[in-house]
């Protein structure tokens, strides 16, 4: 018994933490957006892009090869949402990136100079490079 009572504190710190709850919510706007993507592809860009090429319907192109049905134009428009998606993304981590490196430079330049030796500081290690020099030589 106190070996499940072990298991099941393990399993709530896993899922306690900030990695397994940001992937969650990620899958599901991934899955959201998803749907919009396809939406977007399958009544907005494939008609107009088959008005372009001659009213040719994407979703109906196939070809029957013995009993079997190979559905190319499906195909095609799948190619079509993965290439958004992955623009999309690669659009958003770039933004992203840019976003983190504007931080961090204005982290910096917010950071205060190290303030200024003073004069006796500079003549101590003036000092102790000479000393260092004559060590060498030595």
């Amino acid at each position: 018994m106190a070996k499940g009572k072990e298991l099941v504190s393990e399993f709530k710190d896993f899922i306690m933490k900030g990695n397994i709850i940001d992937m969650a919510v990620g899958v599901i706007i991934g899955g959201a957006f998803g749907k919009i993507v396809t939406s977007l592809v399958d009544n907005i860009l494939m008609p107009i892009i088959g008005v372009i090429i001659g009213g040719v319907n994407f979703s109906a192109l196939s070809v029957k090869i013995g009993s079997a049905v190979i559905a190319y134009g499906a195909f095609m428009q799948n190619v079509i949402d993965f290439l958004i998606i992955a623009l999309c993304i690669f659009a958003f981590i770039k933004i992203m990136a840019e976003l983190s490196s504007l931080h961090k430079k204005k982290e910096k330049e917010e950071q205060p100079a190290p303030p200024a030796k003073s004069d006796e500081v500079v003549l101590l290690e003036e000092i102790r490079d000479l000393l260092k020099d004559t060590e060498k030589k030595v």
